[in-house]
């Protein structure tokens, strides 16, 4: 009894062996080989593209490069065209914020530095000209910008309005 039960184990072991070894096919020389397949496989590039990831809290400045607000939303049609951008005005840190909803197409995305000319906190580089008798003095900064290549998104959004008339604008809801 023992030696029947050894013999039906061996069988079955290379019963299994035989179906293990019929998955792996052989190579058979008497096919040609096939032609090789020529995949060109095109690396994707976006320059001058932006991420729309990056989009979202984009300042955005009016023509006397007054802050307005930021961008918090764009929202397409079906097929993929922008349409609206909703922008966020006033409120400090999301909270008591005013949005908008304004034409994607009236926004001018910037692809430089705001160019600022003030006395209050220099951005970058200042130079003093003129003579500097009492509270007369001239100055002019110049920004420096970032190599815009590098980036995914521009530096900001032109749109010409005030800040009190975006405020004053419908305030954008979102339908449920």
């Amino acid at each position: 009894m023992l030696m029947k039960s050894i013999a039906a184990g061996l069988a079955g072991t290379a019963l299994l062996a035989t179906v293990a070894f019929a998955q792996n096919p052989t190579a058979t020389t008497d096919k040609a080989a096939p032609a090789a397949t020529t995949t060109t496989t095109t690396t994707t590039t976006a320059s001058g593209e932006w991420r729309a990831s990056k989009m979202s809290g984009l300042k955005i400045y009016n023509d006397a490069n007054e802050n307005i607000g930021s961008i918090n939303d764009l929202l397409m049609d079906k097929s993929g065209n922008i349409k609206i951008a909703v922008i966020g005005v006033g409120g400090f840190l999301g909270m008591g914020e005013h949005l908008v909803a304004v034409p994607y197409e009236k926004l001018k995305f910037v692809n430089e530095a705001v160019a600022y000319t003030g006395t209050g906190a220099k951005p970058a580089a200042t130079t003093t000209t003129g003579a500097a008798t009492g509270t007369e003095k001239t100055t002019t900064t110049t920004a420096t910008t970032a190599s815009s290549a590098s980036k995914w998104y521009p530096d900001h959004v032109v749109f010409n309005a005030s800040k009190d008339e975006l405020k004053n604008m419908p305030e954008f809801k979102y339908s449920e």
